[in-house]
């Protein structure tokens, strides 16, 4: 897939498709931005996971846990959310979810409503920080927006797809969540000087893009940081395969793509969809998320939402993020998790994954996009 929307993305500039101008303020000026902190953050995280600070969380969870599986779920969708809104989406969908996987199969409870649970959070978690989701950091470089003012809007929208989100799931599969479990035996953690300056770093994030650093800036800070100490403590961690390289071109293709067809009557089509309403804006890109992948609708979407109608370009974000739960391709995390999930040997049908998605997502888009006209 990367390698044919690298290919589409120079068929669409070298015939004209696209003209150079745009390409170049498409690929350069906005995606720039977002392509360094994905960059970034991607080599954050994966050496905060080598030093062992998702493990250590996940294994936090258990023992505050006490033998409660209820309660080991609250906690597990509570780090699930704070992972997702610190480090994004893709972040939880790759990293989080084999550590969680583990984590229930070490203790005898069933992974399925632990999988389920990180995969749905990671999409409607993502709302409330510019880093929490790449589509974030477009809205929130079209808008002009600072962290606080993006915080402030988005947060009861979070509030509301975390906490419905956290009830239905648990409705979904409350027979599994009652009942104790074995307390997991210790693990033994590896250098204490990664692991204390990975998880700095990352705490670290989060009031940096408040206090109003860019988010690819304060990214890479964290990403030097953790790369530093690696290379004093472990210099094998420190090699070029930590650039997720295929992943830019991926998102560099699907740029140019998009604004490509955007140009070609898309933005009038989707302008009469969504009207003038929040709620109907939010079902329409959720809809468009489904179909095509939550990142390309957001940019389809973007430009049929008249400047300066904050809180319209938001009801896209909710209906980007939360609602692409119905199809496995809805968003790059979900197709990162299934892939992480069968790795383990746990098979979650399309078929399945839709039946679960239809009777909630939908719900969950409308009701965060109904909280924007509270927080506006």
């Amino acid at each position: 897939m990367w390698a044919v929307l690298a290919v589409a993305g120079a068929v669409v500039v070298a015939t004209g498709w696209l003209p150079a101008d745009d390409a170049w303020n498409v690929a350069v000026v906005r995606g720039g931005p977002v392509l360094g902190f994905l960059v970034a953050i991607t080599v954050l995280a994966e050496l905060a996971d080598r030093s062992g600070v998702f493990d250590a969380a996940a294994a936090a969870c258990a023992r505050l846990g006490r033998g409660s599986t209820a309660t080991l779920y609250l906690l597990i969708a509570a780090l699930t959310s704070v992972t997702t809104v610190v480090l994004s989406i893709d972040t939880t969908a790759v990293l989080l979810t084999p550590v969680v996987l583990a984590l229930s199969s070490r203790i005898g409870l069933r992974p399925l409503p632990f999988a389920v649970a990180v995969v749905w959070l990671a999409n409607t978690a993502s709302l409330l920080l510019p880093v929490s989701n790449l589509t974030n950091l477009l809205a929130q470089q079209r808008e002009k927006l600072s962290g606080v003012e993006f915080a402030t809007r988005m947060g009861l929208p979070e509030l509301i797809a975390v906490v419905l989100t956290v009830g239905y799931l648990w409705l979904l599969f409350r027979r599994d969540l009652r009942g104790n479990y074995e307390m997991p035996a210790p693990q033994p953690r590896g250098d204490d000087w990664t692991f204390r300056v990975c998880a700095v770093a990352c705490a670290a994030l989060v009031p940096a893009v408040l206090l109003g650093v860019i988010p690819a800036i304060a990214a890479a800070g964290a990403a030097v940081a953790a790369l530093v100490v690696f290379g004093v403590r472990d210099r094998s961690a420190v090699r070029v395969s930590l650039i997720p390289w295929r992943l830019v071109l991926f998102t560099e293709g699907l740029f140019l793509v998009v604004a490509a067809i955007a140009r070609h009557g898309l933005i009038d089509f989707l302008a009469h969809l969504t009207g003038h309403s929040v709620v109907v804006t939010a079902l329409v890109a959720g809809g468009a998320g489904n179909l095509v992948n939550n990142l390309p609708a957001y940019l389809a979407m973007e430009p049929a939402v008249p400047a300066g109608s904050t809180t319209a370009l938001l009801a896209v974000l909710v209906g980007t993020n939360v609602g692409p739960l119905i199809t496995v391709w809805g968003s790059l995390a979900t197709l990162l998790w299934r892939e992480r999930c069968k790795a383990r040997g746990i098979e979650v049908s399309a078929l399945r994954f839709a039946a679960i998605g239809l009777a909630g997502a939908p719900v969950i888009a409308a009701a965060a996009a109904a909280g924007l006209l509270l927080t506006g």
